[in-house]
């Protein structure tokens, strides 16, 4: 499959038909007037980079980066009054704002130090100098930083023959000519910096590139697993498979092969953890940057904002408004469930502040070619991962039904229509759901009544099984769309499911491929580990609910099969299903994006 857009000059090309070019295409960016000097650092640092933090608007913090902030805002406090040029007297000017009108620069300035007219900007670095021939040397980005700096200080009226970059680990002052060599790159590079902004196309993720492990947008960039995933192809006839239940057979997709190994830059696991609230008349409150769960005045449970992802609160619990504001603030959303488990909504901050994403991803909506394009994949993964979960869990593997999963993955993969797409959906959830009973286990025999499965049946549920089903994908919906609003996404704007008031289409998409690997698993274990029993069900009228302790125990299942680490089949390490479902939405925002030709679904053997 070629990436040159060159190949394709009025369309790109994707497998079996074109996608108007119309639907990648970024309007034109409106940036601010002024460059800030540290963006063009990171320009210098790495193209992509800076267009994620000054186009898009992205930003993420990590160990260095906090540390530097805080630095900074330690300077920011000692901010001194810059004396006139001219002036006969020592400078020593701190926090210092000054802009340039001939570069359309802005900068802050760490520190003007000097005397008179002459004067030397100084900036101050996380890190270590770099050592060039047995001296010590200002970092290629650091230079052209204080250039800048220099520039802004000499159309102020400054003479600035020179600069200092303090690097903080090493406690070295490093000096920086500014010459005509570095003037000439500095301006070469704003110029290639404004040229990438206003061409709205991100640049392309560096190779192999030692900058990428200390990078704290390297999640959001993904710059390896990007790659891998352009230079997806597929494997040479005699590649080695996985031999037995699982080897593909004539007609299934062989396993992805990618030429180079790609690193693991993102953490397996995140330390946060979601706290859910369930019960009645509950009240989380907020107590400096600890929440407080109280029930009827008493404390239940205290946990601090930073330590948890999200908060989770089922039927009638109140939030006061000061537990609002900081979660808000710190960005962890809460997530608003009924006592059934019926997912809401959310409430949280702003979040992600770009429109970029979501002006492409309402455009590719509008495209049916694009949209038919990336649900195949929706559909065919979710049949693929059925068919492998009955081969894993049921006890004799029904031939018939893994057959008919075998041939609709197929026919899901060249559907020309999406009305054919959800036909064979539905066919498919016919052949495994009517198997699902063979993967539930239950030994006592005056407990397996209770879980005989039939059939799936939704609002309400009416039988234990089907119960733990809706819970379960109410909480994967609430994942998910935590996981589009994080990324840029609009989560109500969809490809396979179409608008529906209230619905978040696109969480819904994207969870296809997931509900049977994390939803039906997680289920499948709960009942067949005895995590839950007849006992935590109640029967309302003709639906089935959950008891609170039943509740419960069946959220610990979820999350025990979310932190479950499994192996990514494209890119071969090993991180947990919450961190896939991060990885699969980023991907899916690469497609929309324009820079990768095709989803590639999330399918385990």
């Amino acid at each position: 499959m070629s990436s040159d857009p060159a190949s394709a000059p009025a369309a790109l090309v994707f497998p079996n038909r074109p996608i108007p070019a119309k639907a990648t295409l970024r309007r034109p960016v409106a940036l601010p007037d002024y460059l800030p000097a540290r963006m063009l650092n990171e320009f210098v640092y790495c193209p992509r980079l800076f267009f994620y933090e000054w186009v898009d608007g992205v930003f993420a913090h990590s160990a260095d980066t906090v540390e530097g902030s805080l630095r900074h805002d330690k300077l920011g406090e000692k901010e001194e009054a810059l004396p006139a040029p001219g002036v006969e007297e020592r400078i020593h000017a701190r926090s210092v704002t000054l802009t340039s009108d001939t570069h359309q620069l802005i900068a802050k300035i760490d520190l003007v130090e000097g005397e008179g007219e002459r004067v030397s900007p100084v900036d101050y670095k996380h890190g270590a100098p770099r050592e060039v021939d047995g001296t010590l040397a200002a970092w290629p980005a650091d230079r052209v930083q204080v250039c800048a700096q220099a520039l802004i200080l000499r159309e102020n009226g400054y003479r600035c023959d020179e600069a200092v970059v303090y690097y903080n680990t090493t406690k070295q002052r490093v000096r920086v000519a500014i010459d005509d060599a570095l003037v000439a790159e500095t301006v070469e590079a704003l110029k290639g910096a404004r040229a990438v902004a206003t061409a709205g196309v991100i640049p392309p993720p560096l190779v192999d590139s030692p900058k990428c492990p200390r990078c704290s947008l390297v999640g959001i960039c993904l710059p390896d697993e990007t790659r891998a995933a352009m230079a997806w192809r597929d494997p040479e006839p005699d590649s080695t498979v996985q031999l037995g239940l699982f080897e593909p057979a004539a007609g299934e997709p062989a396993p992805i092969v990618v030429d180079e190994d790609v690193r693991r830059l993102i953490p397996a696991r995140d330390d946060l953890r979601p706290l859910y609230v369930t019960g009645y008349n509950f009240l989380v409150g907020k107590s400096n940057d600890v929440l407080q769960v109280r029930e009827k005045g008493e404390l239940v449970q205290e946990v601090r904002i930073r330590e948890i992802s999200q908060v989770n609160v089922f039927g009638n619990v109140s939030v006061t408004a000061g537990a609002v504001q900081a979660l808000c603030e710190a960005e962890r959303p809460i997530a608003h469930f009924s006592f059934g488990g019926w997912f809401y909504g959310l409430t949280q901050g702003l979040g992600l502040k770009n429109v970029f994403l979501r002006q492409r991803q309402f455009r590719c909506a509008d495209e049916e070619a694009f949209c038919l394009h990336v649900a195949r994949d929706f559909v065919t993964s979710k049949i693929r991962n059925q068919r492998t979960l009955l081969q894993r869990n049921h006890v004799e593997p029904p031939v018939r039904a893994l057959d008919a999963l075998k041939r609709l993955a197929r026919q899901a993969d060249s559907a020309a229509e999406l009305e054919t797409l959800l036909g064979i959906e539905g066919t498919a959830a016919h052949y495994y759901f009517a198997n699902f009973a063979g993967m539930l286990k239950v030994e006592d025999a005056e407990e397996r009544p209770s879980f005989d499965f039939t059939r799936r049946n939704r609002r309400p549920p009416r039988d234990p099984v089907n119960a733990l089903l809706s819970l379960g994908y109410s909480m994967l919906t609430r994942d998910l769309t935590i996981a589009c609003h994080t990324i840029g996404f609009d989560p109500f704007i969809g490809f396979y499911h179409q608008p529906r008031f209230g619905r978040p289409a696109l969480a819904l998409d994207l969870m296809e491929g997931f509900r049977p690997l994390i939803v039906d698993s997680a289920v499948i274990t709960a009942i067949n580990t005895r995590m839950v029993t007849p006992d935590d069900f109640i029967q309302v009228g003709p639906s089935v609910a959950l008891t609170p302790k039943g509740r419960k125990r069946f959220i610990t299942a979820y999350e025990q099969r979310m932190d479950a680490l499994v192996t990514h089949p494209m890119f071969g390490y090993r991180v947990n299903y919450r961190r896939v479902l991060e990885i699969q939405a980023r991907l899916l925002a690469r497609v929309v994006t324009g820079e990768l030709h095709r989803y590639q679904g999330f399918e385990t053997r």
